[in-house]
């Protein structure tokens, strides 16, 4: 049902990549919820107590993960974002570099954290969550992700960063 709700759009936004347009799938009420209950699922498996969403899809499919399954929400956004003291951390992207920021105080001793985010690439900006959130002193669980592209080198990048992340993704290409 999640596969056949993702729009392949071509050339976007540049000539040569096919885009994976996932608001198909947020526009069908079964198709979210399905989603949604999944990763709440895999959340409770890993004894999760907060989610954390990745700017910005990440936030769509994060939080209703958050109220469904009872665990708290945090945003990872980029620099400059947030309110309050924030901790930063830069990351290498294909063409340049980057900034996530998340609260100093998002977290307490002994939170444990699933990471949620819309497609899983390179790796890059969940390997910087996963850092911000060791460095704010929790511990992530897991990752899970609605779209793994298979082709790209983002489940051997964690696998780098941590070697026994479990790392989930619901649908892979």
């Amino acid at each position: 049902m999640l596969n056949s709700r993702i729009r392949d759009v071509a050339d976007y936004p540049k000539p040569g990549i096919v885009f994976k347009d996932i608001t198909p799938l947020l526009a069908d009420p079964a198709a979210f919820a399905a989603m949604t209950l999944e990763f709440v699922r895999i959340g409770r498996e890993l004894g999760a107590t907060k989610v954390v969403g990745l700017e910005a899809r990440g936030f769509i499919l994060a939080a209703p993960v958050a109220v469904n399954g009872d665990f708290g929400f945090v945003p990872v956004r980029k620099a400059g974002k947030l309110p309050g003291e924030v901790h930063a951390v830069s990351y290498q992207l294909e063409y340049g570099e980057a900034v996530l920021e998340i609260h100093r105080d998002s977290f307490q001793p002994g939170d444990r954290v699933l990471i949620v985010d819309d497609v899983l690439a390179t790796g890059g900006t969940a390997a910087a969550a996963l850092q911000a959130i060791g460095e704010c002193g929790a511990e992530t669980v897991g990752v899970a992700v609605l779209l793994e592209l298979s082709f790209l080198p983002g489940r051997a990048r964690l696998a780098e960063e941590s070697p026994v992340l479990p790392v989930t993704s619901l649908l892979t290409v």
